[in-house]
């Protein structure tokens, strides 16, 4: 995560870390992440590097770490194949693609949910995982209290819970630790993920930590009483257009969102996939924990299909240095 707030002092440090093509991108990765369609902007991808890498710059500690520097310099690379063409997307008139073309059909005649997709908005926020800077990041993936409508129904413990989550800025929020995210981070996080799906089975692949989901089509039950994962336990039905997918048997202790908003092992959520055109896929969730929660709410997603790139290997743990320094409150 990244702040668009960069200081002049800041953008010295860039120049001298980086040639001028990795400056730029640096640059604009931080200001064009809020654009609107992610596809029309090139989609530089970053990896983390060892903090001692940064301290010959003339970046010192605080300013490295408040200006959020710490989750973002590591300089850009370019996705594996990133020019290679995508099979099978329609094309308009100058050659572009078609992403309103109609959304195409498996061989069975459901919607094919294929490809690689990212939420349609890349937010830009003024405040980095438990850095303790002001400003309040918006967002699903963020704070879903903000777009649920009429606010998230905490129960008393749960409010609480999310309040002094939100004081500390998230710092023990799970993907800080490169942890696990649950259901509900990994349909909102900015990482990519990829849908492979047959007739009896779908399963998302999530950029991020190289992890994966699995939802089956083959009419099986839920678990009455499962083992608690970080995933739970899917299953799918077709209503329509509509992939209907519910879940159970969550670990207890979930973020729902990054400021803190808990899951808990009550947790039942039911997800409605549907992909209106080629380009656009809407993913309306359901959230019904009443350990948590005093009644079940909703948020609607869209996520966007990406053409011309793949998922490329991020690990999270690897070179991990910012834990230490997720100072909180």
């Amino acid at each position: 995560m990244v702040s668009a707030a960069l200081d002049d002092r800041t953008l010295e440090c860039l120049k001298e870390a980086a040639s001028d093509n990795e400056y730029y991108q640096a640059v604009n990765l931080s200001l064009l992440r809020d654009a609107p369609d992610y596809r029309q902007t090139f989609r530089p991808r970053i990896r983390q590097t060892p903090v001692a890498a940064t301290r010959g710059l003339c970046c010192d500690d605080q300013v490295f770490y408040r200006s959020g520097l710490a989750l973002l310099l590591s300089f850009p690379v370019w996705a594996q194949w990133a020019a290679y063409p995508t099979p099978g997307v329609p094309k308009l008139p100058d050659g572009s693609p078609d992403y309103a073309a109609p959304a195409p059909k498996t061989p069975d005649g459901k919607p094919d949910f294929s490809g690689v997709w990212a939420p349609s908005r890349r937010s830009v926020v003024n405040s980095q995982e438990g850095q303790g800077v002001p400003g309040r990041p918006t967002g699903p993936f963020w704070d879903l209290n903000a777009v649920v409508p009429g606010g998230l129904p905490y129960q008393p413990w749960a409010k609480q819970l999310r309040d002094k989550r939100w004081t500390d800025f998230g710092k023990d929020n799970p993907d800080v630790g490169c942890y696990p995210l649950g259901i509900l981070q990994d349909l909102t996080h900015q990482f990519p993920r990829r849908i492979l799906q047959s007739s009896s089975y779908v399963a998302l692949l999530m950029e991020r930590n190289f992890s994966f989901r699995q939802i089956f089509l083959d009419g099986r039950p839920l678990p009455e009483d499962p083992n608690p994962t970080w995933n739970g336990y899917s299953t799918g039905h077709w209503d329509g257009d509509v992939m209907v997918v519910e879940s159970n048997g969550l670990r207890d202790g979930l973020w729902a969102d990054y400021l803190g908003s808990p899951l808990t092992d009550q947790a039942k959520i039911t997800e409605r996939f549907r992909r209106p055109d080629f380009g656009t896929m809407e993913v309306t969730v359901t959230v019904n924990d009443p350990k948590a929660y005093t009644k079940p709410w909703t948020v609607k997603l869209t996520w966007q299909l990406v053409t011309g790139t793949e998922l490329m290997e991020y690990i999270c743990i690897e070179n991990e240095k910012d834990v230490a320094h997720m100072v909180g409150k």
